[in-house]
């Protein structure tokens, strides 16, 4: 049977759809003001609370970056040579070096939120480790490894320095536990620096036969490394 044709008259009674959602929309807003304006209060505080705290993660990068380009100029001033016999830059134990880290660790104390403070962690702890206080030093770049976590490269590095700490310490089974660590490692950028250093702390600890077997292994695997010579002459 064909479709009866709705008529113009009947048409204009139907209901408008958009007046119906609209009006259902509106029964439905009505009905849940309460409900509604509890989410929006809710809302606007998540809001409030997430720009305060961007607000203050941009303020603390900035003044953290400021304290921190104030500490990088000390230890440069530091480290430059001096109007003395030979030029040389003050000793690490001198006032100069001593105002560095202290402002380093401003940077680290009063803006622990900020880029600038995971920086300035190694720099203390290069200090330390000059001013031969390796103890010191270590829970820096400890710190430093826990701040970079999933940055391999920057954990790398932090675990080069401890090693290190650990060689200068006298604490050669530590160092080899390290720089083990570090060879065995898959896509390590520092793995040819790990490898002599691994080497060296062989033979300092009366180990020769596996230092020599480190440098055979490093003969084989960097064929085109600058240290390839001294490597060949050390077998």
């Amino acid at each position: 049977m064909a479709n009866k044709k709705i008529t113009r008259k009947e048409l204009l009674k139907t209901p408008d759809e958009f007046m119906t959602l609209s009006s259902r929309a509106a029964a439905y807003f009505t009905a849940h003001m309460r409900e509604l304006k509890i989410a929006g209060i809710a809302i606007a505080v998540v809001l409030v609370g997430y720009l305060s705290v961007y607000g203050y993660l941009r303020y603390a990068n900035q003044k953290g970056q400021e304290a921190y380009d104030l500490a990088s100029d000390a230890l440069i001033s530091a480290s430059a040579p001096r109007e003395q016999p030979e030029g040389a830059a003050a000793p690490p134990d001198s006032p100069d070096f001593k105002k560095a880290a202290d402002l380093f660790q401003e940077v680290i104390d009063d803006y622990g939120s900020s880029r600038a403070a995971r920086l300035a962690l190694p720099q203390v702890g290069h200090i330390k480790f000059s001013q031969k206080a390796y103890d010191e030093a270590i829970p820096y770049y400890e710190r430093f490894a826990k701040e970079m976590s999933g940055l391999h490269e920057y954990e790398d590095l932090a675990s080069l320095a401890q090693a290190s700490c650990y060689e200068a310490k006298g604490d050669f089974k530590k160092t080899i536990s390290i720089l083990t660590s570090l060879v065995e490692a898959p896509n390590n950028p520092f793995k040819e620096m790990a490898m002599l250093s691994l080497e060296r702390v062989y033979r300092l600890d009366n180990q020769p036969e596996k230092a020599h077997d480190i440098l055979k292994r490093f003969v084989q695997e960097y064929q085109t490394s600058p240290f390839l010579r001294m490597a060949k002459a050390r077998l």
